[in-house]
């Protein structure tokens, strides 16, 4: 299937003219990338394209700048899931983030990455409920399984499997016929089995939340009205508790 053209937004921290090129240069290379647009006073960079989020991101930190996502699609039409490890072994228990995009009236992108988890095949699916009060043993059965069975059709709430490699990272990029509003509130489980029993003290299953994230231009703050922080010193905290 073809995937239509969506926008996303990163604020990346730039000073001058020169700053806005070597971004822009390092992100023309990347495939499925069609226009950057630059705002130097906002310090903020629009994709449109087809690129992944992840993939946007690594081309921005490979010029040594950091990148903050801060919209996806158009208002109502972007999810985000952070995924923890419940396991009391595991110091940094953020693990992973789906980023999740509708570019169409049934089409929705995923954009999964963890890291730390040790080498080899995991699956990744959409849960019934969005309660992780026990980690991934509370969040009941894979979404739409059941209809999926009754009807002999693909479970949407199968997203597919992602390989993890001796780094301990791995990443994908998919396509589902899903709309964002009938996952917001469900939970995501990255786990090695995708029916088995799930263990909340494996500290490589990792769960979180689906919860809807800005549109294109719906956030453009770089400063936090509640701890007066900048995005770059809430980044860094948030990469120092583990976060992609």
């Amino acid at each position: 299937m073809t995937i239509p053209t969506f926008e996303t937004t990163f604020a990346v921290p730039m000073t001058c003219d020169s700053c806005v090129k070597d971004v822009s240069t390092s992100l023309y290379k990347v495939d499925g990338i069609h226009k950057v647009n630059a705002d130097l006073a906002k310090q903020l960079i629009s994709i449109e394209g087809t690129a992944a989020p992840s993939a946007i991101v690594a081309a921005i930190e490979a010029t040594g700048r950091d990148a903050i996502l801060r919209g996806s699609g158009t208002s109502d039409s972007a999810a985000v899931c952070i995924l923890e490890t419940f396991s009391p072994s595991v110091k940094d228990y953020v693990r992973g983030l789906v980023r999740m995009v509708q570019v169409a009236p049934n089409l929705t992108i995923i954009d999964l990455t963890i890291k730390g988890l040790s080498p080899g095949k995991y699956w990744a699916t959409i849960r019934e409920s969005g309660d992780i009060s026990q980690g991934p043993e509370s969040t009941g059965g894979i979404w739409e399984s059941v209809r999926a069975k009754k009807e002999g059709s693909p479970c949407r709430g199968i997203f597919g499997t992602i390989q993890v490699g001796q780094s301990g990272i791995g990443s994908v990029f998919l396509d589902k016929p899903i709309q964002i509003w009938e996952m917001i509130g469900r939970s995501v489980v990255v786990s090695r089995d995708q029916d088995g029993a799930l263990d909340k003290n494996d500290p490589d299953t990792l769960v979180g939340v689906i919860a809807r994230s800005a549109g294109v231009w719906d956030n453009d703050k770089t400063v936090c009205s509640c701890s007066g922080k900048t995005v770059w010193e809430e980044r860094k905290e948030q990469v120092g508790r583990g976060m992609l």
